[in-house]
């Protein structure tokens, strides 16, 4: 049985966009696209050494209301949410429940420490 879902926080979906730099290169800077409900739960996490520095990496599963194939506000990989400073990068997307109604975001949350 399908567990009804609280949609109680509201993340900006963003979008990636390549922007030329002015100088043959490019940079990325992250685009809003809108505002989605959602419910997340963290889940499994870790850390480790990189260089000089520790990173610690921890996954979340996102719920939001499912939209039509091919919407603006149908959320995909390589986007992101963004709740204040915090940024999810989304993962995967899949169907939450038989009836589509929700999809659930694989995310994960990347922080310094």
């Amino acid at each position: 049985m399908i567990r009804p879902v609280q949609l109680n926080r509201k993340l900006v979906l963003e979008d990636p966009v390549r922007v030329s730099d002015g100088a043959g290169g490019h940079s990325e800077v992250w685009t809003p696209i809108g505002t989605l409900w959602a419910s997340v739960k963290a889940g499994s996490g870790r850390e480790y050494r990189q260089q000089f520095v520790t990173v610690s990496k921890v996954t979340y599963r996102i719920v939001v209301r499912a939209s039509p194939d091919g919407a603006p506000s149908r959320p995909k990989p390589d986007q992101r949410f963004r709740d204040g400073n915090r940024v999810f990068r989304i993962l995967a997307v899949s169907e939450y429940d038989p009836q589509a109604r929700f999809l659930t975001c694989h995310a994960r949350e990347e922080v310094l420490a």
